[in-house]
């Protein structure tokens, strides 16, 4: 069909649906404007019928958006030079640096997550146990005890209680062990140390007043170790229960852990950036170009492996992913230093030594923190 014929149609697009106005932003418009040129809407007056949408639904798919080709390309095939065009001002060409990494890298991670559940472990942790063989009437059976546990750990609170009350007599610095066969330390005791020793003594007598009572309501537990019932002290005793889930099903915390490392990366990024911007000081670029650049660089790697996921699936390897981590990325990191920062080889290289092993030191010390702040929580 000619571009005449295409125009006098009943398409949206055609000249006869033109209007002087952008329906969306107001700006004034000729016929021949085809899009608005102030927000880029079809300048169209046709009411949107259910082929219109689905023509549009349709091709928002099938075409690629030329600021994601672009990106696509130059990231994956040239590197460091995606970060050097878009810090000159070519910044219409590509997608935002930031955005563009936390949906790669949540995609990545979602595609994992579907990957697990069409193909799942043989001996996988989130299978319950009534999948695993359990009857019903053990079920019920379970439920059926509740009761009796219930008024199994109320004596046990008492005798606790009075225990704590004898033991709290003669009791000093030193661990006192109660008859109910815990070691205890009373809070006037826990207030005389230091906050490290303080908290990890505290910790530990909740831990094991946990494992020998299986009492799990922290107040009832705080009220028999006659310690104070603050916010601070029900979230440590309630970590008994958290350090049981992660001990009954390790996969699942490991899951947890594993969707929040994009927004680990993203808060990481800027720290690494410091270094880019101390030891490439005398360039002309500013700290905002340097994190440009790492997020571009992260992009690739969650690109990357999100490319290495299929093959690797299908021949139940990670092979792909093992020649991305150990060659591939390395050898792509240099080059991008090489194309955006301009300096010679044997320069880059020390640099690029150099900001690998800050790199695991860093990432090493605010994933413990990180994750460590994320276990917290769970």
């Amino acid at each position: 069909m000619s571009k005449k014929n295409r125009l006098t149609s009943n398409s949206r697009k055609a000249l006869k649906y033109r209007g002087d106005e952008c329906l969306n932003c107001g700006q004034p418009l000729d016929k021949s404007d085809v899009y608005c040129p102030y927000c880029s809407q079809l300048n169209s007056t046709k009411p949107l019928s259910f082929k219109d949408f689905f023509a549009e639904f349709i091709g928002s798919i099938v075409t690629y958006d030329s600021r994601l080709r672009y990106t696509l390309k130059d990231l994956l095939f040239s590197p460091g030079t995606i970060s050097k065009r878009y810090v000159k001002g070519e910044r219409q060409k590509y997608a935002n640096p930031f955005r563009f990494f936390l949906s790669v890298s949540i995609i990545y991670f979602i595609l994992q997550s579907l990957i697990g559940i069409v193909f799942p472990e043989e001996n996988n942790a989130f299978i319950s146990n009534a999948e695993k063989g359990e009857t019903t009437n053990e079920f019920y059976d379970n439920w059926r005890t509740i009761n009796d546990q219930v008024k199994k750990a109320s004596a046990q609170a008492k005798a606790i209680q009075d225990s704590i009350d004898e033991s709290q007599k003669t009791d000093t610095l030193t661990h006192t062990t109660t008859t109910s066969g815990v070691d205890y330390i009373s809070e006037a005791s826990l207030d005389t140390l230091n906050w490290l020793k303080r908290n990890t003594k505290r910790f530990e007598l909740y831990r094991d007043f946990y494992k020998k009572h299986d009492i799990k309501n922290a107040r009832l537990a705080l009220d028999s170790l006659n310690h104070s019932n603050t916010m601070y002290h029900r979230w440590l005793y309630n970590k008994n229960e958290s350090i049981e889930r992660v001990e009954d099903n390790p996969r699942a915390f490991l899951d947890y852990l594993f969707q929040k490392t994009p927004f680990f990366v993203f808060f990481f990024i800027p720290f690494y950036a410091l270094f880019f911007w101390l030891i490439y000081s005398k360039r002309k670029y500013n700290y905002i170009d340097h994190t440009v650049f790492l997020f571009h660089l992260f992009s690739f790697l969650f690109l990357a492996l999100i490319i290495c996921l299929i093959p690797d699936t299908l021949m139940d390897r990670e092979i792909f992913q093992s020649i991305l981590i150990s060659l591939i990325g390395p050898f792509y990191f240099y080059k991008a230093l090489r194309n955006f920062y301009k300096q010679s080889r044997f320069i880059t290289i020390l640099k690029f030594v150099f900001l690998n092993i800050v790199f695991w030191i860093g990432a090493t010390i605010a994933a413990v923190l990180f994750f460590g702040a994320t276990a917290a929580v769970y």
